[in-house]
């Protein structure tokens, strides 16, 4: 039997407060995207408009939508079917009266899989998600798509190795994180992205599953709260190896091509999940 190939593709742009214009922007990188040749398309966090999480304002509730009628959504569900490309879509979603951020994952036939919504939500100065946001009641799932099973966190879940290894426990192949994170408002000399880097690098070499993380860029002004996203969106392999990356300023989109069948049996040869002792692991845990 022939390798099974997977394609995929992490996009990297700015946004504003026009959610058309947004959708747009997005719609043609995510076409960049597939005429080479991607199959899995990944646009950053929220890029229904700008970051508006670095202030607390209720106006920010008005842009939340059910998934099923998000914009974000129907738009990317209708590209999809027509590109059969597979998107994970970052949405503000309303729920009744509960609020999450999440992502509806379109397959490549348009129709959504399913949603996630963010288990580890963020609460501090310029990134103050616990005022708009519930914390996810999913759990981590990994969604079998016409190309590969994918897992799926959104932004600080990329920080968590525990994430990671639950998806790849679910049968994820690919980690996906889409992203927006840039300046501390405390210290604007403050630079995390190396480090926001080697965080999923770390999934990767420990998983050995390919990584790819999709990150805004730009100054967005929110009611006088500017904040600096800094890019560096990237495409690691499963040694944990940058194969494909941006640098801060960078508009576009990567795209790398993994042997999803090597993968597997480079897994298997290492053996971090035959050695695992989750037995051992609860009797540990100190919260």
């Amino acid at each position: 039997m022939p390798p099974r190939k997977v394609t995929v593709a992490a996009i990297q742009t700015s946004y504003g407060l026009d959610m058309e214009a947004n959708i747009e922007k997005t719609e043609a990188l995510v076409r960049e995207a597939a005429k080479r040749g991607a199959q899995v398309i990944l646009p950053s966090e929220l890029f229904q408009g700008i970051y508006f999480c670095t202030e607390q304002n209720p106006r920010w509730f008005e842009t939340a939508y059910p998934a099923s009628e998000h914009p974000c959504v129907t738009a990317m569900r209708k590209l999809a079917k027509k590109l059969k490309v597979v998107i994970p879509v970052s949405i503000f979603e309303k729920d009744g009266p509960r609020y999450y951020n999440s992502i509806a994952i379109v397959d490549a036939d348009g129709e959504v899989l399913g949603i996630y919504r963010k288990s580890h939500i963020p609460d501090g100065p310029g990134y103050q998600e616990k005022y708009y946001f519930r914390p996810g009641d999913t759990g981590f799932k990994a969604w079998r798509t016409r190309y590969a099973t994918i897992g799926v966190g959104i932004c600080w879940d990329q920080w968590f190795p525990e994430a990671a290894r639950a998806m790849m426990l679910a049968g994820a192949e690919l980690l996906f994180y889409p992203t927006a994170i840039g300046s501390e408002p405390y210290d604007t000399a403050l630079d995390t992205h190396l480090q926001w880097q080697r965080a999923m690098q770390g999934h990767a070499v420990s998983n050995a599953v390919p990584v790819v993380a999709a990150n805004r860029i730009g100054i967005e002004d929110n009611a006088g709260q500017r904040q600096r996203f800094y890019g560096h969106s990237f495409i690691s392999d499963h040694r944990g190896d940058l194969v494909e990356s941006f640098g801060a300023e960078d508009e576009g989109v990567l795209v790398h091509t993994f042997d999803l069948d090597a993968i597997a049996a480079y897994r298997a040869d290492w053996g971090f999940f035959r050695d695992r002792r989750s037995d051992l692991y609860a009797k540990s845990i100190v919260d």
